[in-house]
């Protein structure tokens, strides 16, 4: 397998879309520092699945999208492509070239693509697991990426070991199966503790259903003591009743005769206030005239003192002004001089601009006609390579169907071997359950006859707790029924709320202009203005949907205040109609066809209905939507819209389409809110009642179930049933067994036929298959003379783009330079315009300041005339005012001692009012005791107050001891504490349950032993396999070790634990000639790298990745270990593929081609490439240096 090209559009600082081609077998990126380079590395990373954003060097994901520079816009997209060519059949696929993709938008939302099908990340990490490629993989290697593997960060040595090994599937296997054990364990765990709970409750029921009985008994007597002690009770409540009752008649004829007393003295008390109302009239008139008065002299003040701060900034604004133009006119003489410089400049560079532009013209000739010649022959190769192609996935498929076929006739051989064991067992247990059954048959009988005889006298109770328990089913359901619409309504009321006061769906501009309270308190959006009917709202939201987030407002200025605030804030944009507009419009009068004018179903506000009709101008809503297209046709100005709201049908257009889930709930949200209020409060009354209707029902089913005489019963029909169960579970396996024998004949006569079909079936594919591999030799040898051609007009074409960009280059340069020199004399010539103008601008601001301030000292000297002759009106008000209050209080002191005599007259009827009351309060509470005993009986035992009105009290009984009875007996149960009606009912489910979950705990033990088997089988296969990998990468490591040093030099790879080798941590031992480091941290830069590059090539040896790129791993050399570092690449490259990006110049010489990675413009990234094959290297080198 061979990487072809790597493509980057919008990626980092490659704005353009760019294509780097890998034909070489060593390919190196060069360039200076902060030109890009290493973004290339970066793109394979990220296109093979890295999520780390450190890892990329970036601060967040998002940043791998083109940021924009000067002269260009940011990206709105980053996209990478890596295409491969499957040679050797490494990735398991049928497609010999693969081109795996990610892009990631601005908006956040990325995708993976597989041959431009959209694609999971999972998928492209199973593609690649086990073949040597990943983000994290010994394939890509950079120079920090040496020192975390010599320092064994994050355990990096391990983690290559492992893909080395090809064991990170197995390890992925593993993972979730330990994932599925867990999760199994938690299951027996749940499983467990219900058992254990249920044991528990079966062993109570059982003496539930005894202490039943007695607490019957015990109520029973309770009941008759409490009724005898309720009827004496009556008897004393009744006697008392009628003498409060005499009290009370008697304290209210009092009352009365001091209330007529009280009325005397309120008439005479209204007398004295009437007179005193008149000379309160005259104080009241003298006062405002006072008070009018001071509000002139205090306003005249307040004038004053504005006129005073007005003139005082009058003044400022002339001393301003005067500064203004004096600093103003220094100002235009510097501006001018410097336009005059730029014109200068800015003519010289345009000549130089057209210059370049005629010798880019001329290298963009000489390229054309190249690139001709090289799409020509291009052609003609990949036609061979699709014949090639599409020949060798023809004998893929071929040996693949082989290989299938043969799997199934292996597989189907084993089935019938394996099940003919299992018949013999099942035969043998058949014949052993016969016997059972026969025995448990009669048994069943005579146990039938035991529950016959007691089943009659439970009949007539069963079914009056079935006609109740109906009863009480259908009002349950009619609870449901109607809680289910509530919470519909409840839910529809929250949804329209959050949508109203959120204002979901609509814009930011729109959420922001609503919280401007002072400016939306008179400019209603649309939507809310606009009430449509259930049936039609949904078709006419789809109708004005474009005009849905307009604001209406009064007139054309409130529009242009919202958007000055949208502008100063950048919020957005927002629409308006001018409410002013649409004062005189009348809708015209159309002849229409037949159907419902769509303004008939809108309901709105007086003030709007000319914008609404204007809107819904001749809208006709119809039902046929064939009839209306014909219409539609012929009428111009008409539009008709489907009652089902699928279309919207104009003279010459029609859209439509199906009608959404939240359609409909954008029209009237505000008035809808309103209307579900009011119906939730009616539904939630009715649910109060229907509750109240259930609770009286179950009252009842319950007194039905607790006179419950079935134990003997349910028991007798408790061992029928475990009868009758044991009998269908032995008579299933019976049949079980037979069909199993049954089937196996018919399955392994039909096994037979099927291996014979796919014998015959693969011999016609061995065949086929030869026929295709003769095929496949001769076009390989064909596509190999075509290749030599095509790489010599390659050669040609890369010279004339070298030499195009170059020029291209320095075009682009020259442009930037003379477009700097233009905005910089634009600038200066606006800010010399803007500056002239302020001056003429000021100038008539000053004289005018001028003017103004001989107006406000005229003004001030006026008012403070006028203030004199009011301060000695005011003083003689104030004299005419004292008098008359003099006379005023004198009046009001009379009616106070009025007053005085009339409240304690009220305080000796309240007196009297205050006994009548507690009377009453006394009478009351007789009464409620009364109710209270009529009450409790009702409650507890269902009688009525007419069912005791015959009986009376025994004389013969004490009322104590019947009290004591009754407090003893309610004590006792009280006391006996809950008990289960329903308890043997209870047991037969519990039973049952119990049955089950103990049947499913089995089921769960057997699948956790198959899942701790499956992972003693992976770890012991992961385990060889990670052994046999490590001891071939042991023995590499030292020959290459010894390769890149000397043949004296030791190093060993060592497992820290032997014992569990798949979690151990391994050590490396380098020890060059002549040193004795103690740890590899003590060696130099240089020897670090040769270590790692030994490590990494030991990898290779064993699993050769399909291609290898290092990232400045060889900074760290001299030029002897360069050498040695170059030479084993190049011994490499026959087996993989090499990308080194790189700056050293002998490891560019030693490479097959060269990409340059430059910046044609400041944050942009561009390449272009070299080849290097048809060069003397070393004769390279030593020029070099």
């Amino acid at each position: 397998m061979r990487l072809k090209t790597l493509e980057l559009k919008g990626f980092k600082s490659f704005a353009a879309d760019t294509v780097i081609h890998f034909d070489a077998d060593v390919t190196g990126v060069v360039g200076p520092n902060g030109s890009g380079k290493s973004n290339v590395v970066d793109a394979v990373r990220w296109v093979l699945g890295e999520q780390k954003s450190k890892e990329l060097r970036l601060d967040k994901m998002s940043s791998v999208i083109f940021n924009g520079t000067k002269q260009r816009k940011e990206g709105q997209m980053a996209q990478v492509s890596l295409t491969f060519e499957n040679t050797k059949n490494l990735l398991p696929t049928e497609f010999q070239t693969v081109t795996i993709s990610r892009i990631l938008y601005r908006s956040g939302d990325s995708e993976y693509r597989l041959n431009g099908v959209p694609c999971r990340l999972k998928d492209i990490t199973s593609l690649f697991m086990d073949t040597g490629i990943g983000p994290d993989s010994y394939a890509i290697i950079a120079l920090n990426m040496v020192e975390d593997l010599l320092s064994d960060r994050e355990q990096a040595r391990r983690r290559m070991f492992e893909q080395a090994a090809g064991i990170s599937k197995y390890k992925a296997r593993k993972h979730e199966t330990q994932l599925k054990l867990e999760a199994t364990t938690a299951d027996l765990d749940r499983v467990e503790d219900l058992l254990y709970e249920i044991e528990d409750q079966l062993k109570k029921l059982e003496k539930q259903a005894q202490r039943t009985q007695k607490f019957y008994e015990l109520k029973d007597a309770y009941k008759h003591t409490t009724i005898e002690l309720a009827l004496y009770q009556l008897v004393q409540h009744r006697q008392r009743y009628h003498d409060l009752e005499t009290q009370i008649q008697q304290q209210e004829d009092h009352y009365r005769t001091q209330e007529a007393q009280a009325r005397q003295g309120e008439a005479d008390i209204e007398r004295l206030r009437k007179s005193y109302t008149d000379e309160e009239v005259a104080l009241s008139t003298q006062q405002q005239q006072v008070n009018q008065l001071t509000a002139r002299i205090r306003s005249k003040e307040n004038e004053k003192s504005l006129l005073a701060q007005k003139r005082s900034f009058v003044s400022q604004e002339i001393t301003r002004l005067e500064d203004q133009l004096t600093r103003a006119a220094d100002t235009i003489r510097r501006l001018e001089a410097e336009i005059e410089g730029y014109q200068t400049d800015l003519n010289y560079e345009k000549r130089l601009e057209a210059d370049l532009e005629n010798e880019v013209e001329q290298a963009r000739l000489t390229l054309q006609k190249v690139q001709a010649d090289h799409n020509l022959l291009k052609g003609h190769l990949e036609e061979v390579v699709r014949e090639q192609q599409a020949l060798e996935r023809q004998i893929v498929e071929l040996e693949r169907q082989k290989a299938v076929q043969y799997n199934q006739m292996e597989n189907l051989r084993r089935d019938v071997e394996r099940t003919l064991a299992d018949v013999a067992l099942r035969r043998a247990e058949m014949d052993a359950l016969q016997t059972s059954i026969a025995d448990i048959e009669q048994r069943i009988q005579q146990q039938m006859a035991k529950v016959a005889q007691v089943e009659a006298a439970e009949e007539k109770r069963r079914k009056d707790i079935a006609a109740t328990e109906r009863e009480l089913e259908e009002m349950t359901r009619q609870v449901a029924q109607h809680n289910r619409r509530l919470d519909a309504r409840r839910n529809e009321y929250k949804l329209t709320k959050s949508m109203v006061e959120n204002l979901e769906g609509f814009p930011e501009s729109i959420k922001f202009l609503s919280q401007q309270k002072e400016w939306a308190k008179n400019c209603p959006l649309l939507s809310d203005l606009i009430y449509v009917r259930e049936e039609y709202r949904a078709i006419i939201e789809a109708y004005l949907e474009p005009y849905l987030n307009y604001y209406v407002v009064p007139n054309a200025d409130a529009a242009i205040e919202a958007i000055r605030l949208l502008g100063r804030t950048q919020k957005g944009r927002a629409n308006f109609f001018l409410l002013d507009a649409f004062q005189h419009y009348e809708a015209p009068l159309t002849l229409l066809p037949a159907g419902l004018r769509a303004i008939d179903v809108v309901e709105v506000e007086p003030q709007y209905r000319s914008l609404v009709a204007f809107l819904l101008e001749n809208v006709l809503i119809v039902d046929d939507a064939s009839a209306a297209a014909a219409s539609a046709a012929e009428l111009a100005g008409v539009t008709f819209v489907s009652l089902s709201g699928t279309f919207v049908r104009r003279r010459f257009s029609l859209s439509g389409g199906s009608i959404g889930l939240f359609e409909g709930k954008k029209i009237g949200r505000k008035k809808n809110l309103s209307m579900l209020e009011a119906e939730i409060r009616q539904l939630e009354a009715t649910e109060t009642e229907l509750n109240h209707r259930i609770g009286v029902l179950r009252a009842h089913l319950m007194s039905l179930k607790n006179a419950d005489q079935s134990t003997t019963l349910t028991r007798e029909r408790e061992v029928l049933s475990r009868l009758q169960s044991e009998r269908a579970a032995l008579v299933a396996r019976v049949e079980n067994i037979a069909t199993f024998v049954q089937n196996f004949d018919a399955k392994a006569a039909e096994s037979g036929d099927l291996i014979e079909q796919l014998a015959a079936s693969n011999e016609h594919i061995e065949a086929a298959l030869a026929e295709k591999q003769t095929l496949a030799a001769q076009l390989r040898e064909r596509l190999s003379r075509t290749d030599g051609s095509f790489r010599d007009i390659a050669e040609e074409l890369s010279r004339a783009s070298h030499a195009f960009n170059q020029k291209n280059i320095e075009f682009i340069r020259q442009q930037n330079r003379v477009s700097t020199f233009q905005q910089e004399l634009a600038f200066r010539q606006k800010n010399l315009a803007e500056l002239l103008a302020q001056v003429e601008q000021n100038r008539s601001a000053l004289a005018k300041h001028t003017d103004e301030l001989a107006l406000l000292t005229a003004e001030i000297e006026q008012i403070e005339r006028a203030l004199v002759d009011a301060y000695a009106e005011k003083k003689a008000q104030e004299a005419t005012l004292s008098a008359a209050e003099q006379q005023y209080f004198k009046a009001r002191n009379e009616i106070h001692e009025r007053e005085n005599q009339l409240r304690e007259l009220y305080r000796r009827q309240q007196d009297l009012q205050g006994a009548i009351n507690r009377l009453k309060d006394k009478f009351a509470e007789v009464r409620f005791d009364i109710t209270a005993v009529h009450e409790r009986l009702r409650a507890e035992f269902g009688l009525q107050p007419q069912d005791l009105a015959q009986r009376e009290p025994d004389p013969n009984i004490d009322p104590q001891t019947l009290e004591r009875e009754a407090l003893q007996l309610r004590r006792r149960l009280d006391n006996y504490g809950e008990i289960n009606p329903l308890a043997i009912e209870a047991y037969n489910e519990i039973k049952e349950r119990y049955d089950n979950i103990a049947a499913q705990r089995n089921d769960i033990l057997m699948a956790k032993e198959n899942l701790l088997q499956t992972m003693r089988e992976i770890e012991e296969t992961a385990t060889q396999r990670f052994l046999e990998a490590f001891e071939q990468v042991r023995q590499n490591f030292v020959r290459v070790f010894r390769t890149l040093f000397s043949e004296e030099d030791s190093a060993d790879l060592i497992l820290t634990n032997p014992a569990n080798p798949l979690e151990s941590d391994i050590n490396i031992i380098a020890k060059p000639k002549g040193k004795r480091p103690q740890t590899i941290a003590q060696l130099s830069g240089g020897e670090k790298t040769l270590t790692a590059t030994a490590l990494l090539f030991a990898l290779y040896l064993l699993k050769p990745a399909p291609f290898c790129i290092f990232d400045e791993v060889d900074a760290p050399l001299d030029d002897a270990n360069i050498e040695k570092f170059n030479r084993i690449i190049r011994e490499f490259s026959k087996q993989s593929q090499f990308i080194v990006v790189t700056h050293n110049k002998a490891t560019m010489a030693a490479v097959d081609t060269i990409y340059g990675v430059y910046m044609p413009e400041q944050g942009v990234s561009a390449v272009t490439p070299v080849d290097f094959r048809q060069l003397n290297h070393e004769a390279l080198v030593f020029e070099t240096e």
